[in-house]
């Protein structure tokens, strides 16, 4: 069975478990759920995060999900489907280890549907060749999605940690702990490249959030 595989019910208590299991080189931790509840969503939506990295890629899905039983807004709720990250090892070759990486995010995709996939922009890389190599894994990603059918959002790291802490230069100890607090996670995220995933997922919820305030054109329910 696919490492992959590993889903999280609406209805589990909040709470955040560590599973890590290897196949072949991939290795791949999970964590999940949690909830909050949130008033400023409108539409159902998730969305699967991705913070793209040569040896580890963190990827986070986040889910809004809506009180059935209640016409109020401030009963809708972001949950946590599930959460980790792909490690490849450093001593593979670079194209097998964007083979792993692809492989890993399309079974994501198959297994929990999102409706969104959101990565961060590339800002900063140590040297050239650093740089080359996470462009090439942003490219899978990117692939992923799109040969699933799924529309790609690119976020700054200023926008994500303004929507998700409020204050773009945030360090990154708060945008961990405010992303457990809007999960209601027991804990932080690890690694910290999950914590990173969901970020951005919240970021693009956040986006996606205000866009349907401010078009004008409101359709009536």
């Amino acid at each position: 069975m696919s490492p992959l595989h590993q889903r999280t019910k609406s209805d589990r208590p909040a709470c955040l478990q560590r599973v890590v299991t290897i196949v072949g080189t991939i290795q791949v931790i999970t964590l999940a759920t949690g909830r909050y509840p949130l008033s400023c969503y409108t539409s159902p939506m998730r969305v699967l995060g991705i913070d793209c990295g040569t040896e580890y890629t963190g990827y986070g899905i986040v889910e809004l999900l809506a009180d059935d039983h209640s016409n109020a807004r401030n009963n809708d709720r972001l949950v946590c489907i599930i959460c980790g990250a792909i490690k490849v090892s450093p001593r593979d070759p670079m194209p097998t280890r964007l083979s792993h990486i692809s492989i890993g995010l399309q079974e994501l995709i198959s297994q929990h549907r999102p409706d969104r996939v959101a990565i961060e922009d590339v800002f900063y890389a140590a040297n050239v060749k650093s740089a080359l190599k996470l462009g090439q894994v942003r490219g899978v990603a990117m692939l992923a999605a799109a040969s699933a059918g799924l529309e790609v959002a690119e976020y700054s790291p200023l926008s994500i940690k303004s929507a998700v802490v409020g204050y773009g230069r945030a360090e990154k100890h708060q945008v961990q702990q405010m992303v457990t607090r809007l999960l209601n996670l027991d804990e932080i995220p690890e690694p910290a490249d999950a914590a990173d995933a969901l970020a951005i997922a919240i970021c693009h919820l956040h986006t996606a959030a205000t866009h349907e305030r401010q078009s004008p054109i409101r359709l009536s329910s």
